[in-house]
């Protein structure tokens, strides 16, 4: 008989439903915070819910109140800032509990897409060519840089940010387009060389020992009828959008010798940029077969029936096993760490 683990779910406060404090009726639409809650009672562990907004008391009584097994941390952002997402795995590892996804610094790396850049391009992995633009600096096309470029919001996630405009061909599009980060979405803007070829979303999951799930494909069907060539806000979020330009996103093949490639530079993403237990890598594979990294994300959407939860379902890990194995890779880590 498997050990009842007492599990702390933090979420963002407004995931929460009114109606549904608990997570026990199924919405009509996906929900993260919901599968997650349900996988963990239907493991047979004691779930206790915490919404995480813009107090961090909260938080600090709870665990010096019911010391759980286990935090399963599902926070994105604290008082509106999704940078501050780093400072709430700072607190749980200041507290010493066990906690699920990756700690303050990887979170810290991969928010930064400069800095994840940097990094990466430090140990010879592929990354389209960049330079950030600070708010209040001139706004210049740098001789490095080659147009077409897309422009993103540095701290943004989700594309949030990202529309069809954010690619711009000539340096007038990019004074634009730079201005326009810096004066709606207030904060430093990036801009990257634009890399044909397909884009993957690659599932690794693990710590030591790593597991590359099967490629994931965002699949651009109407290109050649002005459709859209990047994952946008709408191309992600929008199923009307996607209905209109045949855009999908599903399982893939690539040849072997591909797919090892691929596996192989995303294990070293995952171990350079210091994730922990599951994170999804965004690529491109260019026509020459080449990986270029576009994005690490780690704490990734977990949703049944998105990428990771898909993609591991295809190699015979269901829903609720997914959830298990987190489970265990966070307490094996913990425990490590502890005996160092």
């Amino acid at each position: 008989m498997k050990k009842v683990l007492h599990i702390m779910v933090l979420v963002d406060a407004l995931t929460i439903p009114d109606a549904d404090p608990e997570f026990k009726e199924k919405p009509e639409t996906t929900n993260m915070e919901y599968n997650v809650v349900r996988a963990l009672r239907q493991l047979g562990h004691e779930v206790k819910i915490l919404g995480i907004s813009d107090q961090i008391a909260p938080l600090v009584e709870s665990l010096n109140h019911s010391h759980p097994d286990l935090v399963f941390n599902l926070v994105e952002v604290f008082r509106d800032e999704r940078r501050f997402d780093a400072n709430i795995a700072g607190l749980l590892e200041l507290a010493g509990v066990a906690f699920t996804g990756t700690g303050s610094t990887g979170l810290m790396i991969c928010r930064n897409k400069g800095l994840c850049k940097q990094v990466l391009s430090t140990r010879k992995i592929r990354v389209p060519g960049y330079h950030v633009f600070p708010i209040g600096h001139k706004i210049k096309l740098t001789k490095s840089l080659h147009l077409p470029l897309v422009v993103k919001p540095l701290f943004a996630d989700g594309s949030e940010g990202i529309s069809n405009a954010s690619l711009v061909k000539t340096d007038k599009e990019l004074v634009e387009r730079v201005s326009w980060v810096h004066e709606q979405m207030h904060q430093p803007a990036i801009a990257e060389e634009y890399i044909e070829g397909r884009e993957f979303y690659i599932g690794v999951l693990g710590n030591g020992k790593l597991s590359v799930l099967p490629p994931y494909e965002l699949f651009f069907g109407k290109e050649e009828d002005g459709g859209p060539v990047m994952a946008t806000y709408r191309v992600k979020w929008n199923k009307k959008y996607q209905d209109k330009w045949n855009i999908r996103f599903g399982l893939t093949e690539v040849e072997e010798n591909v797919h090892k490639n691929i596996s192989r530079v995303c294990r070293k993403v995952f171990k350079l940029l210091q994730l922990q237990d599951y994170a999804r890598i965004d690529l491109r594979l260019t026509p020459e077969n080449k990986v270029v990294i576009l994005e690490a994300n780690p704490n990734p959407d977990i949703s049944d029936g998105e990428e990771i939860a898909e993609a591991a379902k295809k190699i015979g890990i269901s829903y609720k096993l997914l959830i298990e194995r987190i489970i265990e890779m966070a307490l094996a880590r913990h425990r490590n760490q502890n005996t160092v």
